[in-house]
């Protein structure tokens, strides 16, 4: 088995300092829980930038501020910008992250309803367009997917040229598809063989997804993007504690933590 990559997803587009007043926006606040994350274990940084009111945006002077202040905070971290967006964004907003050249970034595989009237929008052009473009800069996606339905289409596009295998997956799951065992269980069983696997928990899925992941052989993501608490009814105090417990369960489950470097090589990545 594998060492373990955790994915700190920091900040998300969506969660704001109502909902926990250590969700970052600024510059500063986004270096500084990109370090809290990194110190306690986090491998991977995903990546979504606010302007200083909070307001997400894709411009990609922000992505470059922010990801400066990352790397002078933390070198060796993995740097993973989001190409999702905000909910309404058109693809040319969210793809600009990616004219930085990042060593990762993530690909949406599927729409889907993402609460109230809100639909995240990503046809079949825009999958493609992004993969395309993500492979024309040697940007290793990280494929994004809410139910088994996405997977399928991932597995599609790859065959027809425009996702490189071996695939790295992110399964999102209490939005659009269940969290349960029985899920991940049927979303692993899914996807082709040599395939990487990460499991984002939402909400109050986001630890026992977790510990499912460990134990299952994967990876795991958490972050305020996902879950602001640290269990229930007490709000983490920062990314670097949420990550702090998932060290604990895999130190007692038996699984090592993998370096930045580590998780290059099991992902096949080159640092840039």
């Amino acid at each position: 088995m594998d060492k373990l990559i955790i994915t700190a997803a920091i900040c998300g587009a969506e969660v704001t300092k109502k909902n926990n007043p250590s969700v970052p926006y600024t510059v500063e606040e986004i270096g500084r829980e990109a370090e809290a994350a990194y110190k306690a274990g986090a491998s991977i940084i995903h990546l979504h930038v606010r302007y200083d009111d909070g307001t997400p945006t894709q411009d990609k002077e922000r992505f470059r501020e922010c990801i400066e202040e990352i790397k002078l905070r933390c070198p060796n971290v993995i740097i993973q910008p989001s190409t999702g967006g905000a909910v309404g964004m058109s693809d040319e907003e969210r793809l600009q992250p990616v004219e930085l050249l990042p060593e990762m970034a993530t690909l949406d595989c599927g729409t889907l309803n993402f609460g109230g009237d809100e639909i995240f929008v990503n046809t079949e052009n825009t999958i493609k367009n992004f993969g395309k473009i993500m492979i024309e800069k040697g940007v290793k996606p990280e494929v994004e997917v809410f139910d088994k339905g996405m997977i399928d289409y991932a597995i599609k596009y790859a065959k027809q040229g425009y996702i490189l295998e071996p695939m790295h997956f992110d399964f999102v799951l209490g939005v659009q598809m269940a969290a349960t065992a029985r899920d991940l269980a049927f979303m692993i069983d899914s996807i082709p063989k040599g395939s990487t696997w990460t499991i984002a928990g939402v909400g109050r899925y986001e630890m026992p997804m977790a510990a499912m992941g460990i134990v299952m052989g994967g990876h795991v993501r958490v972050g305020f993007e996902d879950n602001v608490y640290l269990s229930k009814g007490v709000l983490a105090k920062s990314n670097g504690e949420l990550v702090e417990k998932v060290v604990r369960m895999a130190k007692e489950l038996g699984r090592e933590i993998a370096t930045p470097d580590e998780t290059r090589e099991i992902l096949g990545l080159k640092k840039r």
